[in-house]
């Protein structure tokens, strides 16, 4: 296998050092190029006779959702506790990999919490925007919060088929049936629109 090409992890033996130059990322022991972190091996030719070889990082670190920090997600499911979702962006980021949210019942709205249901907030497939609260709890959810008059549903689709439009703070409708259905709607900042 080519040494260009392959991933390695720390205190891995790389090649001799009379093949290579030890170049960053990698250290010399007992004649041999050892790896000094995880990453990808790169071999680079130099004029002045051994090849350089370095061990290089993702130059694009894995980002995560941090408290305070608006995230858009997808709504999986639904309880009358709580909603499921997955995060997908945070701000105008897309991620690399899916982080799961909770939406709790008391923090879909600012006020009358004691009214809210699920049901009539969020619906599977929903688009939301909402803001990160805590880290979570030991299956790895972070919380999340709609209690904005920014955050809540920014996309939904009807039984139809069609992206509803928003008619009021907790409704939207179809356009194609007129059907109305309750959502918790965000008054969406321009900012978070995507052109």
């Amino acid at each position: 296998m080519d040494p260009s090409e392959r991933f390695c992890v720390p205190g891995e033996r790389l090649c001799s050092a009379e093949e290579a130059t030890a170049g960053s990322g990698t250290y010399t022991r007992h004649g041999f190029i050892f790896s000094s972190l995880a990453g990808c091996v790169e071999k680079t030719s130099e004029e002045s006779g051994l090849p350089v070889v370095s061990v290089v990082r993702d130059s694009d670190p894995q980002l995560l959702p941090d408290v305070g920090v608006v995230v858009t997600c997808k709504v999986c499911s639904i309880n009358s506790r709580f909603a499921k979702v997955h995060i997908l962006y945070i701000g105008s980021t897309p991620l690399k990999s899916i982080f799961r949210g909770t939406i709790r019942k008391e923090d879909i709205r600012a006020t009358e919490k004691d009214k809210v249901e699920v049901y009539k907030s969020f619906r599977p497939g929903d688009i939301v925007l909402a803001k990160v609260i805590s880290l979570g709890d030991s299956q790895s959810n972070y919380l999340l919060t709609t209690a904005e008059n920014e955050l809540g549903v920014v996309a939904a689709h009807s039984d139809a088929g069609m992206q509803m439009v928003p008619i009021s703070w907790c409704e939207m409708q179809c356009p194609r049936t007129h059907t109305k259905e309750f959502r918790k709607v965000a008054r969406v900042q321009p900012e978070f629109l995507q052109t």
